[in-house]
């Protein structure tokens, strides 16, 4: 009788958040810093979370757009208050 060490098999189907992460990331920081250069790279980045097909994906994309648009409306109030 023989056994085998080591990691158990893989079934092949690991699923990363890497794309999703980051475009939460990169939408939260776009409310504050630069929402047309952040925004934009967190839409992008939950769009290819999408095709990926990871779990967080629709989050991502939802924190992406709220986060960029609530930038612009930030960005155009402080802006309309300077003058």
């Amino acid at each position: 009788m023989t056994t085998t060490h080591g990691a158990p098999p893989s079934s092949g189907t690991r699923t990363s958040n890497l794309f999703s992460i980051l475009a939460i990331v990169f939408g939260a920081v776009a409310v504050l810093f630069i929402p047309i250069l952040f925004g934009i790279a967190a839409i992008v980045l939950a769009a290819i979370a999408l095709n990926k097909g990871e779990p967080l994906a629709k989050i991502a994309m939802t924190v992406a757009v709220i986060g960029t648009i609530a930038g612009f409306v930030l960005g155009a109030v402080v802006y309309s208050s300077m003058n």
